[in-house]
């Protein structure tokens, strides 16, 4: 017994003695990031050199924009991954508030992109999402998709490479350092810059950009026992009273003057600094060619040090050849890839609303999902029972993970507004409220206010229940004074009101697909008609009319304004009556209409657009006020049954049977500049038989573009055919 003992110490002493041979005693090494916003993509850059050189990162700790590469460092991004992530990661869309558009109804994506300013309201106890122009929804859910696996309560130290990240608690304007917690919300308050972001509430602590206090934490790292420091800062020059000529200048020095506390300190303590120049870049400088510019530029102030960092690893007891493992997070894929589901929690929801969730969902069902059910099952939270937000996180069970959805509080009403300005209308201004009725079958209550030349209010009731469809009614008034032209000259002008009511039993709704049935009532009160020199008299009656309405709409583009790829598709069928049956006794008029358009990317700024639509109506006698209309840039801009025709700014009636033909190219010159050049061509009749047989109309125009957060400021030359003049048009704001 006491040989088979001896025997057992001496292999055990021997193993010991190969691990130490192998792994000798070395010295820790922390990476330290500083905040910076997107000029911490340098980190990124500077990271790959670090890793070139063969460097053992043991420690690594970040503020800011420095505790997000730091936290996605820490648990296996390394530095290409990470070199990948930011390249693909729509910052435009992280950075705000919006839906993702692939979960969005087609009407709710239309909403998104009518109005420049919105704000939703919740009454009762303040919400932890309360207190920045940017609640920071989308960043959260990001966070929580690339730390699966890391998302439950942790010590950071377990981490792959321990991991600390700092806060200030603006309670008392102290530093808050995190070394444990949820990782995703440790990041998501280290760069919660304030005002601009909502802060992060913990318990008594209201946390918001650690910058504030400690924007370069070298001190943290040295606690965590780093015996060396490499450092990336990103901090630029002070900046001199010739710097601060204007408002963002003069508020980006407050902040810099802020994130002044212990840097210097810290900077001196730091073995390897290294000191990224940024200049011409800024903390919201998420364009492609300044991420890419950044990256590089971190990684050639990195190569400057080089032979400080092969030096460097005498002192930490490493061989110069030595190379370490580079680890691969198990969730690189996280955002692509299906995981294995094996439970669905969901907290602060009533019993009712996740009944709800799940008979739609059959999440009872589910094996795996990728994130984007993940982030369907979240919209309909938050668009079919009305909850504010909602969080996700992944908590680790067995071989998959469980899902927990938590919801904040109910939103109570929601105030969104737009404002336009073109030559046609000079200025008009739309507000919109919903406000949800939580009854037993979810109501959602929508008023729409539009001012200008064209005057509108709707009232909409939509219901939400668990079947496939949303049934709506609605009420609509209108009041319009329309400029009706010939041959590019106004002939005459018209007012009326027409009072609306819609019925719309069946309201499919699916990403990108929608299908309506809609029972339609109209009255139309003219209030006059005012006639040009030689135009011929036209008879406008007061009247109602009944209609019925079938409508197929499908919109895959990427971008609702300037799409680089993706297809557009509507298809209505509608008929006429006065009776619910007939035409003055006559059969109804049928109104067969259809548009499609698509987007073929020859380049990543070049992109081509073919579009085909029509308009054909049949029926003995077709109100004026139905009839076909062309001019202008959009479907529908000042009368429903509108067809743009390029080259022809203005509203001009056509024959009853319309076919045309458009192709536009778009060219985005640098990011939101773009030019677009289109050319139409169209048939029309009064007998389809004849169509073409017609004169041939044709038109070109030539437009620029820069997409603004309040829409698109554009100016738009002309010409056609038809018209024989040259039409200029100016506008600001999305379209409504």
């Amino acid at each position: 017994m006491k040989k088979i003992l001896l025997l057992i110490a001496l292999f055990l002493m021997v193993t010991t003695m190969w691990c130490q041979d192998d792994e000798p005693d070395r010295k820790k090494v922390a990476v330290v990031l500083s905040g910076g916003g997107a000029k911490g993509m340098a980190h990124i850059g500077a990271l790959k050199v670090i890793e070139r050189a063969g460097i053992p990162v043991d420690i690594v700790t970040g503020t800011s924009m420095g505790s997000i590469v730091g936290g996605l460092y820490s648990i296996g991004y390394n530095a290409t991954i990470l070199d990948s992530l930011v390249r693909t990661i729509d910052w435009n869309y992280t950075l705000s508030d919006r839906e993702d558009m692939s979960q969005q109804s087609l009407r709710d994506r239309e909403k998104q992109y009518t109005y420049a300013f919105s704000r939703g309201f919740t009454l009762g106890k303040s919400n932890s999402n309360d207190g920045g122009i940017i609640k920071g929804k989308n960043l959260a859910q990001l966070f929580q998709k690339l730390c699966l696996g890391y998302t439950d309560s942790l010590d950071f130290n377990t981490l792959p490479i321990p991991f600390a990240c700092v806060a200030t608690d603006i309670i008392d304007n102290t530093e808050y350092d995190f070394h444990s917690g949820i990782l995703p919300q440790a990041m998501r308050a280290s760069m919660a810059i304030p005002a601009a972001f909502s802060p992060v509430r913990i318990g008594d602590k209201v946390l918001v950009d650690g910058g504030l206090r400690n924007n370069y934490p070298a001190d943290i790292a040295r606690e965590m026992g780093a015996d060396i420091i490499i450092g990336v800062t990103v901090q630029g020059a002070p900046k001199t009273s010739d710097d601060l000529g204007h408002t963002i200048s003069i508020l980006s020095q407050i902040i810099d003057v802020n994130c002044k506390n212990k840097y210097d300190e810290n900077l001196a303590i730091t073995d390897v600094p290294i000191r990224v120049n940024t200049e011409g870049f800024n903390a919201a400088s998420f364009t492609d060619n300044a991420i890419n510019e950044l990256i590089q530029r971190g990684e050639d102030e990195a190569m400057k040090h080089w032979d400080e960092l092969i030096a460097l690893k005498r002192r930490i007891g490493i061989s110069d050849d030595f190379q370490p493992e580079i680890h691969t997070p198990k969730n690189a894929s996280v955002l692509t890839e299906k995981v294995k589901v094996n439970g669905f929690i969901f907290e602060n929801i009533t019993s009712h609303d996740e009944h709800f969730i799940r008979s739609k969902f059959h999440l009872d069902r589910y094996d795996s999902i990728d994130s984007h059910r993940e982030e369907e099952i979240a919209t309909s939270m938050r668009v079919d029972l009305f909850y504010q937000t909602v969080d996700t996180r992944s908590i680790p069970e067995g071989d998959g993970y469980t899902l927990v959805f938590t919801a904040g509080n109910k939103k109570t009403s929601q105030v969104n507004l737009g404002a336009r300005f073109d030559t046609e209308e000079i200025v008009a201004l739309q507000v919109n409220a919903d406000h949800p009725l939580r009854t037993s079958i979810p109501i959602d209550v929508d008023v729409t206010l539009r001012l200008g030349k064209r005057i509108m209010g709707k009232g909409e009731l939509t219901f939400h229940p668990r079947s496939f469809t949303r049934p709506s009614i609605s009420y609509v008034f209108r009041h319009n004074d329309m400029d009706i032209y010939q041959k590019g000259e106004r002939d005459h002008s018209f007012k009326y009101n027409q009072h609306q009511i819609n019925l719309t039993p069946i309201n499919f709704n699916v990403r990108n697909f929608n299908l309506q049935a809609t029972i339609r009532w109209d009255y139309l009160h003219f209030l006059g008609n005012i006639l040009t020199t030689g135009a011929k008299p036209i008879k406008l009656d007061n009247d109602h009319y009944i209609s019925y309405h079938a409508l197929v709409k499908y919109n895959s583009e990427d971008n609702w304004n300037f799409p680089t790829i993706g297809s557009r598709f509507k298809m209505e069928y509608a008929y006429l009556t006065d009776n619910f049956a007939e035409m003055n006794k006559k059969a109804g008029v049928s109104d067969i209409n259809a548009h499609w358009r698509t987007s073929i990317p020859f380049s990543k700024r070049f992109t081509l657009q073919p579009m085909i639509y029509s308009r054909c109506l049949f029926g003995a006698k077709i109100p004026v006020i139905y009839g076909n209309t062309i001019g202008g840039e959009w479907f529908g801009h000042y009368v429903e049954q509108q067809m743009p025709f390029a080259g022809t700014g203005n509203l001009e009636y056509t024959d009853k049977h319309f076919l045309a033909l458009q192709l536009q190219a778009q060219e985005q010159l640098f990011p939101n500049h773009y030019i677009l050049l289109r050319f139409g061509a169209a048939q029309h009749d009064k007998d389809f038989k004849h169509l073409f047989e017609h004169q041939t109309l044709l038109g070109g125009q030539l437009a620029y573009y820069y997409n603004t957060v309040v829409g698109p400021l554009g100016a738009t030359m002309g010409y056609s055919n038809e018209t024989k003049k040259i039409h200029l048009y100016l506008n600001l704001g999305f379209e409504f």
